[in-house]
């Protein structure tokens, strides 16, 4: 089992690390964290979990302002142009031990990321303090990034700071500048090539590419059935044709289309001639047995959907002038 929120804060402690925390609500997004500790000034951060052809696990770990481009980041530690891919979600338990949303350099004080690489973004040595979850993203805790290193040091880490944006020429005589930061060391992990993704959130709606501002995930989005009719046998309306859920009301919608759907279709006089008193059980156990697998596909839906939202803002958000 891998550290908790309190472990890791306990082990700060007596580090005599020096930090700030702040408790929140669960957030999924740099925008959202923003909303709660964005006034505080210092740097919010973004964090990425990636995985090369070779099951090289990486974390890079950014101010939420900067671009990294994933094409060059690939070239420049030698991998080729598309050598680095989002991880699998299954990564982040086997692996990280965290929750979707609690990528952060301190997932690294677990045994089983021995292996993985960590990348961070220069910028943070120019910040005040910087803001990352501690392990849970229903608190963040702010330190410098001397403070920072301190920690990485005490678990055998050597904190290896690189400018992200910069894309300098890779060729015969220009070898690879992050190349030694590639991990030796590979973690065997079941291949689930539709859960992957490239550096840019592909046109195909099936398939996202999330992060949520303080993680990086990807997985692949189950359409809902949409072959289902109403009691009059005009189609029924497609709420959700794109794929995905831009808000919890949309979900809500659609679940309780697919329930009504079904609960007319089977209010029928034969059914209620059969089952008399019965028809309300038969009817629950109906829905259940049916529904369960198409409600589990709209809440995967809606999921992938709030963390591709997260992407987006850790893309384009940029911290405040102070």
């Amino acid at each position: 089992m891998g550290f908790s929120k309190e472990q890791l804060l306990a082990r700060l402690k007596e580090l005599q690390v020096p930090f700030s925390q702040y408790e929140h609500p669960v957030v999924l997004t740099v925008d959202a964290q923003a909303q709660y500790v964005g006034h505080l000034g210092g740097g919010l951060s973004k964090n990425l979990f990636l995985k090369d052809k070779k099951s090289r696990l990486y974390i890079v770990s950014a101010l939420a302002g900067t671009k990294v481009d994933l094409k060059v980041l690939s070239q420049r530690l030698g991998l080729g142009k598309g050598g680095l891919r989002m991880a699998p979600e299954e990564a982040l338990g086997e692996v990280l031990q965290v929750p979707l949303g609690c990528v952060t350099p301190f997932a690294l004080v677990n045994e089983s990321a021995r292996d993985v690489s960590l990348l961070l973004d220069q910028g943070f040595k120019s910040q005040k303090h910087c803001f990352f979850h501690p392990l849970s993203n229903d608190m963040s805790i702010s330190l410098n990034a001397c403070d920072l290193d301190k920690f990485l040091k005490s678990i055998g880490r050597n904190p290896s700071y690189v400018d992200l944006e910069t894309n300098p020429t890779v060729g015969k005589d220009q070898p690879p500048d992050l190349a030694a930061l590639v991990p030796s060391g590979s973690i065997v992990l079941p291949d689930q090539p539709q859960k992957q993704s490239s550096s840019q959130v592909p046109k195909d709606a099936n398939h996202v590419s999330v992060d949520n501002g303080a993680n990086t995930v990807s997985a692949k989005v189950v359409k809902p059935s949409s072959g289902g009719k109403n009691t009059k046998g005009t189609p029924a309306k497609n709420v959700n044709s794109s794929g995905s859920f831009a808000d919890a009301g949309q979900f809500v919608e659609e679940i309780l289309q697919k329930t009504s759907q079904l609960l007319l279709s089977e209010v029928k006089d034969e059914n209620i001639k059969l089952h008399g008193e019965q028809l309300g059980t038969v009817l629950s156990d109906k829905l259940q047995k049916n529904l369960n697998a198409e409600f589990k596909s709209l809440a995967m839906i809606f999921k992938n959907t709030a963390y591709t939202e997260g992407f987006h803002a850790g893309t384009h958000y940029r911290p405040p002038l102070m």
